[in-house]
């Protein structure tokens, strides 16, 4: 096993479920100092409880919030005395058609995913900058090919990774790497939590999560491409398939799209 994350600190965003969850748990089993932020006070605490012994900075924060994001990243560099990789992991989804949405829907999707992206990274790219570290987005296929009934989401998640390629330019002589990752379909939290028509979360899935692939394994896939500092990683095969068709043959892929995730003119998933 590596020791590249032994003694390095690692702050990510939403930590207390999903694909967040599991790189806080493998950072620290790879020997990191982590700090992790999420909304949910009572998930936070579990993990804290859960891993008591370990070097383990828990903050209850909002990324939407800069007030937030500024309290996470300057406690996280008091607690640790720096920060080595940021992954910017929170975010939230979407599942509405554009005619039906409110578009308070848009605005929060864009405060959480995208904004709440560049606070964390702004906050702590001085400390990154010093120790030569590695910026990380979780973003997705929706940042490379817009799906209906995700446009926000799509949105927010194509502003990432434009963004994320901009200041990685922007870095490379500082010895920094910036990398975005973009998970196919994993089992998560994010459908459930996904707003709806009225920015409310809807608290289902449309998708068999069973078939999905594990925050786990996802996470694993992320720690090893983070060591190897790579600039991009698509996951699944479906995910590098989806990227493919619609960068050569993007009529094709609207319609593939559209089969997808519509039937009888209704969306489905």
């Amino acid at each position: 096993m590596s020791d590249y994350f032994k003694n390095k600190v690692v702050a990510i965003t939403g930590g207390s479920s999903g694909i967040g969850k599991a790189l806080v748990e493998q950072c620290l089993a790879l020997g990191a100092k982590v700090a992790t932020c999420a909304r949910n006070q009572d998930k936070l605490y579990d993990l804290q409880i859960q891993h008591s012994s370990s070097p383990l900075h828990c903050v209850v924060a909002d990324v939407s919030n800069y007030n937030d994001c500024k309290l996470f990243i300057e406690s996280t560099i008091q607690q640790f005395g720096g920060i080595d990789v940021l992954i910017n992991n929170a975010g939230i989804s979407m599942r509405s058609l554009l005619k039906d949405a409110d578009p308070g829907v848009f605005r929060k999707i864009m405060d959480i995913n995208f904004f709440g992206t560049v606070h964390c990274t702004k906050l702590a790219l001085q400390s990154i900058i010093e120790r030569k570290g590695t910026i990380v987005g979780v973003s997705s296929i929706a940042g490379y090919r817009g799906l209906p009934g995700r446009s926000g989401y799509s949105a927010s998640k194509f502003a990432v990774n434009g963004w994320l390629e901009a200041i990685r330019t922007e870095l490379m002589d500082d010895g920094v790497n910036v990398m975005w990752v973009c998970p196919g379909f994993t089992r998560s939290n994010i459908r459930n939590a996904a707003l709806n028509n009225k920015a409310v979360a809807q608290g289902e899935s449309p998708l068999d999560e069973a078939e999905l692939m594990s925050p786990e394994e996802c996470a694993g896939h992320i720690i090893n491409a983070i060591e190897k500092r790579k600039r991009t990683l698509v996951l699944t095969f479906k995910g590098k398939q989806t990227v493919f068709v619609n960068k050569f043959f993007p009529a094709w892929a609207d319609k593939l799209t559209r089969n997808f995730f519509f039937k009888n003119g209704k969306l489905i998933k």
